[in-house]
């Protein structure tokens, strides 16, 4: 659903900077959901009613997108969906890798299902709406999130660890300058991703691609997903997790400016192919780094936290200045300038990391 939505806005008569306004608004309510929701499920261990309750919440809630015509009401229905949507993901990553144990690095094998899936719905969506209308991609993910919400009743949720009283071990860490510098690479990636992600469609609609040809883009996409996911045990134990962070944020640059360059919409089928060393390493990388420094019965509240970064407040950024740029200087320069932002945020984060590292040999 999310990619057909800012056609669904632009049918509507919005502007490029009230889709950026909506397209900001669900990332933004992740960034205070995810972890909020996280925090519930470590104190109380209640993991299957919260997945849920959210997940029954999104289904209705996109439905009712799908009927309003006003920009005013949009904004509050939108509100209340991200609310929903915000810790599904996140809790999923951390039960997966509850249950995994002391085989954590085969997540990706785990995870590349959730590519296959979006492989195969992403072409049959477009074919549909192609032939019929954009309502298809909301009635496409209500039956397809009714189906994830039978299969929650039927899975283990193991319990947490956690030893200590929540907001003690929370507070420390939070103040973990590590991670908090690697949020920052987070961010800048997030960020990133967002703009493809939010206006990759409207830029192929200007270029004159049918819904069909989105389809395949984000079919494409989810090819280049699989290889990534299957071998990240391999990667991830080869380099580290903030290495392949760094790897993918600078792929990203690469994809970006070739996706300013195109002229003809199926050429775009070839960038997407970058989509898994962008995407999904830094999606692996992240889970990896957060599962590694959480403290002991926190690792919900972990991913809550990546997830709060990554598809929260960086895609809300990303969402609402592509927008802004997609309107003032078109598809093209957009990807640009967010190719030097993200290339200027690698640049600062390693000079951070080194800085801190010479103090602290300065005084030890």
């Amino acid at each position: 659903m999310l990619p057909f939505l800012a056609l669904f806005y632009k049918k509507l008569g919005l502007s490029g900077r009230q889709i950026g306004l909506l397209a900001s608004i669900p990332p933004l309510i992740n960034l205070i959901g995810a972890p909020l929701w996280a925090a519930l499920a470590d104190t109380y261990n209640r993991q299957k009613l919260i997945m849920s309750i959210t997940i029954a919440g999104a289904i209705i809630l996109a439905l009712v997108i799908s009927r309003i015509t006003a920009f005013a009401l949009l904004i509050p229905v939108l509100v209340v969906y991200a609310l929903f949507t915000a810790p599904i993901i996140s809790l999923m990553d951390d039960t997966v890798l509850r249950e995994l144990a002391d085989r954590k690095n085969q997540y990706g094998r785990v995870r590349i299902w959730g590519a296959i899936g979006w492989g195969i719905s992403a072409p049959i969506i477009g074919y549909l709406i192609d032939r019929n209308d954009l309502q298809w991609a909301f009635f496409g993910y209500a039956g397809i999130m009714f189906i994830g919400f039978l299969i929650i009743q039927n899975i283990y949720f193991p319990p947490g660890n956690r030893k200590e009283p929540f907001w003690k071990g929370a507070r420390l860490f939070l103040s973990n300058r590590t991670w908090l510098l690697f949020l920052f690479l987070v961010f800048a990636g997030g960020a990133g991703l967002a703009v493809i992600q939010n206006y990759l469609f409207l830029y192929m609609s200007d270029l004159g691609a049918n819904n069909i040809l989105m389809g395949l883009a984000l079919t494409f996409a989810t090819i280049s997903e699989l290889p990534v996911f299957f071998f990240s045990n391999q990667l991830l134990l080869r380099w580290s997790a903030k290495s392949l962070f760094i790897f993918a944020a600078l792929i990203y640059v690469f994809r970006a400016l070739a996706l300013s360059f195109i002229t003809v919409p199926w050429i775009i089928l070839i960038t997407q192919l970058l989509h898994g060393l962008t995407f999904s390493v830094m999606w692996v990388a992240g889970v990896s780094f957060a599962n590694d420094i959480a403290p002991p019965g926190y690792s919900a509240t972990a991913q809550g936290i990546l997830s709060g970064v990554f598809m929260g407040i960086a895609t809300a950024a990303g969402a609402f200045f592509g927008g802004i740029l997609f309107q003032d200087f078109g598809g093209a320069m957009m990807y640009r300038i967010m190719a030097i932002a993200v290339a200027a945020c690698v640049v600062t984060y390693l000079f951070l990391s080194w800085w801190f590292e010479q103090r602290d040999r300065r005084v030890y």
